[in-house]
């Protein structure tokens, strides 16, 4: 008879343990490098070389404190950022906030789906039309008549194809003392071009449709573990349930830096080394992962492949999000029955919100905008647009009558308000240079 106690046993199941915290946090910060924020980083590579790669190290405490806050104020109120806001703000100010994210994640939906098109086209031979509208019914089938949390444990392995960045890094010789220093030592220049493309990666990063998706998401977990509540309604959490949180946040967000790191590092290396410092179509940004595959048969439509699967597959991970949150926020507003966990007939409004934002982000792809193109243009106006949304999320965090004991502590509350600082700065730095003669 087996002894349960045994070592590899309790290891086993100590790893099965572990795992299962992984969940809003690590979907997060799989979403997080989603078709724009790849394009961006890799147009960030190639037009700057090493110079915005420090932005990687940097961002990490700030994106742990604003997605700790968020997941927190979901956690402990057992409500969505809308939800919270619409019960201790204005009406006028929840309805700007929620018009902000609609309208942010309905543009990067649009920007994601024809990317997704785009990246398909390097492998199949179909109009881009055709592989748009596809993308978006298959995102919408699999949202409305699947558990999101069913697709996206499939879905998240096609991430592991950014791992051919890291492994193109370690194939072409990196002049790793640049490297090093540029990951450690600020480099600005007061330029709008570097100004445009460094909001870009904040923006990208640090997005508006992050904050409203992980705080309903720890509310649905509260669900699935039927967590119960307090006399007030709050949730009565377990003292595990934060816990968990924070290890599953970090871990998301440390993981999406790493992968900005890596796509920076190998575009600068081998793009932008080479004088390739405009990427304007899927194909070049392809071409990164290039010396990766130098020694097979027909490299370059192999780098292809590489890029579209992780393209694809972050992209299909990616734009559910983007959906489900402007459909939390819309719903917790409204009062609305939402959730990913309720069926379609149990929350018609709230998958209603998921279809026609879905619709309208397609419709974009048909008035002649560059996919591409478009993917940073998104970035850098979810960039600006978190702005705002970051000033009410500090004033939540703070506040002792909405979080009680589980309000930001001293730490908390001096990051979130930095990274605020730090993103006003630059969106008034771009509009600077852009009203100022150059």
């Amino acid at each position: 008879m087996t002894n349960p106690t045994r070592p590899d046993v309790k290891t086993r199941l100590s790893l099965i343990g572990f795992m299962k915290i992984f969940g809003p946090g690590v979907i997060t910060g799989a979403a997080d490098d989603d078709p724009s924020g790849i394009a961006t980083y890799s147009q960030t590579g190639a037009q700057f070389g090493f110079g915005q790669l420090w932005t990687s190290f940097y961002q990490i405490p700030l994106m742990l404190a604003v997605q700790e806050a968020c997941a927190r104020i979901g956690s402990v109120t057992g409500m969505g950022l809308a939800g919270v806001i619409r019960q201790h703000y204005s009406r006028r100010i929840l309805m700007a906030v929620v018009l902000l994210v609609v309208v942010a994640n309905t543009i990067n939906i649009g920007a994601d789906i024809g990317a997704v098109a785009a990246a398909a086209q390097l492998v199949v031979d179909v109009p881009f039309p055709v592989l748009a509208i596809g993308t978006a019914v298959l995102v919408v089938g699999l949202e409305v008549f699947l558990s999101y949390r069913q697709y996206a444990g499939v879905l998240k392995w096609l991430a592991l194809a950014l791992l051919a960045y890291p492994a193109t890094a370690l194939i072409v010789p990196e002049p790793w003392d640049k490297i090093l220093r540029a990951t450690f030592v600020p480099h600005v220049e007061f330029s709008f071009a570097f100004l445009f493309i460094i909001i870009g990666v904040f923006g990208t990063s640090i997005s508006p449709y992050m904050f409203f998706w992980q705080a309903s998401e720890e509310v649905e977990e509260l669900v699935e573990q039927r967590v119960p509540n307090r006399r007030d309604g709050a949730p009565d959490l377990p003292r595990y349930f934060l816990r968990n949180m924070r290890i599953d946040t970090t871990v998301g967000m440390i993981a999406a830096e790493l992968a900005q790191w890596f796509i920076i590092m190998t575009t600068a290396t081998v793009l932008f080394s080479h004088g390739v410092v405009n990427i304007a179509t899927a194909a070049d940004a392809a071409k990164a992962l290039e010396p990766l595959v130098r020694s097979f048969p027909n490299s370059g439509q192999l780098a292809k492949d590489l890029f579209a699967v992780g393209v694809v597959g972050l992209g299909l991970l990616g734009i559910p999000v983007l959906a489900g949150s402007s459909s939390y926020a819309v719903s917790e507003a409204m009062n609305w029955k939402e959730g990913l966990s309720r069926k379609f007939g149990d929350a018609r409004a709230f998958y209603g919100v998921i279809l026609v934002s879905t619709l309208v982000g397609l419709l974009l792809n048909f008035v002649g905008v560059d996919p591409i193109k478009a993917l940073v243009f998104t970035a850098v106006f979810n960039g600006i647009a978190a702005v705002p949304l970051l000033f009410l999320i500090g004033l939540i965090n703070r506040d002792e009558a909405i979080l009680g004991d589980q309000r930001g502590g001293w730490l908390s509350q001096c990051v979130i308000w930095l990274t605020f600082g730090v993103m006003a700065l630059g969106a008034a730095a771009l509009l600077y240079t852009t009203i100022m003669p150059r």
